[in-house]
């Protein structure tokens, strides 16, 4: 609610309390009026009249703000007591009582707990005084007490349904800006992706290509029907890698072949393209796997055989897909070419150092998968590994 429509309803409630107190005078069982009522309760009213007017000060004055709540429990301590006091004079200056509780409605909902019952204790010892002052009674004792009290236990479950507004505000915030930083999360995971698929296929491309040509060009001069032949297949790999680009930026494998399909083909076009011996062998029970294992794995092939061309142009390669209880373990394996320095370590690069493999670390990283590659027994081996999706469900 607005400012302003506070200050407008709190006077009018002001002045009405105002007409009720001197309009309905104060006076004993006899009929008699009660001796000082009439002044305790002008100048009760007068306290309120000032004290109201301080209390708006003090909330529109930007100079104020600083020390707000030390003004307005002062202020509400005064209004409390010289409300409690005149209203325990009877008659119509009884209603004087609902600034107490006002006031006590207030100091629960706006001010520390202690400051709250300090004002409202105030405002109760008021009533009682006045009561013994005016032989109010002890129903007045009683029953003003207790508007003084109820509005306390009022303002402070005000309080606290306040509070809990505006810690649901923060929290809804706080997950929108979850909500926000999880999307732009997921935006860059997507782009890291595209880039790793986009990097894999160009660089099985090209990398192919590229052997291909310079293959052209030592024999260009020497066997031209042979350079022609060359020529004419590098044309042909320029053509797939298109299409494998293409597919790689549309990410979407519906139309990818089951992996023991796809890495026949692959390993077939290696053979026939670089006239090398090719083996390709599957173990186990095979089962589908997810879209970005299948392009995972297929990926690893083609590094695999791209740096086999390159480093080792002539000699025979196995490839070998298992199906193994709780995994899937993709080997590619190739002799080393003669003269191949002993004892290398494997790395997380390819042979001649790139970052092929390191990307497709990266890759089996996100499925929770291992790459391996080095010597072993004379060849350069590369092996990843993959959980199977269904693992987690025999286990269970």
């Amino acid at each position: 609610m607005p400012r302003s429509v506070n200050w407008v309803i709190r006077a009018s409630g002001l002045l009405w309390i105002g007409l009720l107190t001197f309009l309905v005078p104060a006076r004993e069982a006899s009929g008699h009026p009660v001796p000082y009522a009439l002044p305790v309760q002008i100048a009760g009213y007068g306290v309120l009249v000032l004290t109201f007017l301080a209390w708006a000060l003090v909330d529109v004055h930007p100079a104020a703000a600083r020390h707000f709540s030390r003004w307005l429990a002062v202020i509400l301590g005064v209004m409390a007591v010289a409300a409690g006091f005149a209203s325990a004079a009877g008659g119509g200056g009884t209603a004087m009582v609902a600034f107490v509780f006002i006031v006590a409605l207030i100091a629960g909902g706006d001010l520390a707990l202690p400051t709250a019952l300090a004002v409202t204790l105030a405002g109760v010892l008021a009533i009682e005084v006045g009561c013994l002052v005016f032989s109010s009674g002890l129903g007045g004792m009683v029953g003003l007490a207790l508007v003084a009290a109820s509005g306390l236990v009022i303002g402070r479950n005000r309080a606290a349904y306040r509070i809990q507004a505006e810690q649901a505000a923060m929290l809804l915030a706080k997950n929108e800006r979850l909500q926000e930083e999880q999307r732009r999360a997921d935006l860059l995971d997507e782009r890291a992706r595209l880039a790793r698929e986009i990097h894999d296929v160009l660089a099985h491309s090209l990398g192919a290509l590229g052997i291909q040509i310079q293959a052209a060009r030592s024999v260009l001069y020497k066997d031209t029907d042979r350079a022609a032949e060359l020529l004419a297949a590098a044309q042909q790999m320029a053509a797939e890698g298109l299409v494998d680009t293409r597919r790689a930026v549309h990410a979407l494998r519906t139309d990818t072949l089951p992996l023991t399909e796809e890495l026949a083909q692959v390993s077939d076009t290696y053979a026939q393209r670089y006239q090398v011996a090719v083996s390709f062998d599957t173990g186990g029970v095979p089962a589908a796997l997810p879209p970005d294992a299948t392009v995972a794995l297929l990926r690893i092939a083609q590094e695999a055989l791209v740096n086999a061309a390159k480093h080792a142009a002539g000699q025979r390669v196995a490839v070998r897909l298992d199906y193994r209880q709780t995994d899937v373990r993709l080997s590619v394996r190739n002799d080393l070419a003669p003269g191949a320095a002993p004892g290398q370590e494997a790395s997380a690069g390819t042979v001649n150092g790139g970052y092929g493999l390191t990307g497709m670390r990266e890759r089996l990283r996100l499925l929770d998968g291992t790459l391996e590659a080095g010597r072993q027994d004379g060849q350069w081996v590369v092996t990843a590994e993959l959980p199977r999706p269904d693992a987690e469900i025999m286990a269970l």
